[in-house]
């Protein structure tokens, strides 16, 4: 046999093995409520290629691919336990097991590893939240497909409403059709219909009811059969504590602003202040994308390093606040045709990183340059630290704090020395580490962080989001902290 005849029968053996690990990954989901990670990155509803691809990733860990054939055995092992509700990592089981001397099977480690998730321990399944979108632009349309990927099991979050203006003949059907197919962020995975007789659309399952009205005043979710719902507004236009409490309709508990919040509005950036949330609130903001992309990579740096001032400049892509041609905008530059030009604009994520960090004594300062493209951004953070330091070390500190701890979720890192924006479209994680461009002399470090300003968002959006619902599961084994 041939070394490339060896390498496809290899391949085709763990093709083979990913294949049997999705009905076991999607019956433990659908089932238990358990969310089947590897490397905080989830394998549930993913392809064949998908898991092998998310498997190769562990090659950040020990220079190596995770081979599914480790992976199978601790999977295979969590179906003989009494599991509930949780979110369960077969990449960190299997970096744990490997560096465990205790001569464990798989099946009895996998067992204490994730014993929290069984026994008198266990969470039990909780109601199902019930949520409710208003406005449906970019934000609101990307928030919605992850509520529709995440059901699940159909105990946790739930979309039942989306509100919106009325659009004129068939609009039902056009917001249908924009949710169905995106130009940037490719197909709705899964089936779409719509009811126009009963304002109703049905995607994946999930009936969601389209609500027609210009002002919160003119909405009982009550009526609807909603109750205790969190509603996201996507809008933007109420910022304020006073504004935003005009959602606060009967059926609605808690409002989640996806913009900055003003005044003594809470700003959130999960993985960072989001367990500072206090039960009785129920006005909060999940800041911006920008201020997500920042905060928790700044955070890091400030844990290991010290920080005693920064600046951070945003290459953003552009947004529908700007025009596709020149026209008035009340803004000075905006007006400026969105994808002929770079436009120099103002951030107010430097200025919310005090909201996120309070702790934080550094000053942060920043600005922003628009640019012609629709998605994904770059921030560069520049810094001056408490002590003085090394590329290596700085590099070495942000990838382990992207692989092993509470930040893993928020932060990712990347060695690609051709990485370009485009490829980081539908990241999960609010910032991506570019290990090659990064700059360390002495006691300053210039960090430069590509976010996803659209799905990257939302996603943050919907962890703060399952956090106060209380759908935010535990995950197995605890990361390190």
């Amino acid at each position: 046999m041939t070394v490339n005849e060896d390498s496809f029968t290899n391949w085709k053996h763990r093709e083979e093995i990913a294949e049997s690990m999705i009905p076991i990954i999607g019956k433990l989901h659908r089932e238990r409520d358990v969310t089947v990670l590897l490397h905080s990155r989830s394998l549930v509803n993913k392809s064949v290629v998908s898991i092998l691809k998310t498997h190769r990733f562990a090659r950040q860990f020990a220079g190596e691919e995770l081979s599914v054939t480790r992976t199978l055995p601790f999977l295979q092992a969590l179906t003989t336990l009494d599991l509930g509700p949780s979110q369960i990592d077969l990449g960190m089981l299997a970096t744990a097991y490997q560096a465990d001397d205790r001569g464990l099977s798989v099946e009895e480690f996998t067992a204490q590893a994730v014993a929290g998730a069984m026994g008198a321990d266990r969470i039990d399944r909780r109601e199902g939240r019930d949520v409710v979108l208003y406005g449906f632009g970019r934000i609101g349309r990307l928030v919605a497909r992850l509520l529709i990927e995440k059901a699940g099991s159909g105990n946790g979050l739930r979309l039942r409403a989306i509100v919106v203006r009325g659009g004129g003949d068939q609009d039902i059907v056009k917001r249908a059709s924009l949710l169905r197919r995106d130009s940037i962020h490719g197909q709705f995975q899964g089936t779409i219909t719509v009811d126009e007789e009963n304002s109703t659309i049905l995607a994946n399952g999930n009936e969601i009811k389209v609500i027609y009205a210009d002002d919160p005043s003119e909405v009982d979710y009550t009526a609807y059969g909603i109750k205790d719902a969190i509603l996201i507004d996507n809008t933007g236009k109420w910022r304020d504590r006073e504004g935003l409490s005009k959602h606060l309709r009967p059926g609605v508990d808690k409002v989640v602003l996806t913009a900055p919040g003003k005044g003594d509005v809470p700003n959130i950036v999960h993985g960072v202040n989001h367990d500072t949330i206090k039960p009785d609130e129920q006005i909060l903001s999940c800041a911006s994308c920008t201020t997500n992309a920042i905060v928790p990579p700044l955070k890091a740096m400030d844990d290991e390093f010290g920080v005693l001032r920064g600046h951070v400049e945003t290459v953003h892509s552009f947004t529908n606040d700007q025009n596709l041609l020149d026209n008035y905008h009340k803004s000075e530059r905006r007006g400026r045709s969105a994808p002929l030009n770079m436009v120099i604009t103002e951030t107010g994520a430097a200025s919310a990183v005090a909201k996120a960090l309070p702790d934080l004594e550094a000053r942060i300062t920043g600005s922003s340059i628009r640019v012609p493209v629709p998605d994904v951004s770059i921030a560069i953070l520049n810094l001056q630290l408490a002590r003085e330091t090394d590329r290596q070390e700085v590099l070495d500190h942000l990838r382990d704090v992207s692989l092993t701890s509470p930040l893993r979720r928020q932060i990712d890192f990347i060695t690609a020395p051709d990485a370009v924006s485009s490829d980081f479209i539908g990241s999960r994680h609010a910032s991506i580490v570019d290990a090659g461009a990064t700059k360390v002399k002495g006691d300053n470090a210039i960090l430069y962080l590509w976010y996803d300003n659209e799905f990257g968002y939302s996603c943050q959006v919907i962890r703060v989001v399952q956090y106060v619902s209380g759908v935010e599961y535990p995950t197995y084994p605890a990361p390190v902290h």
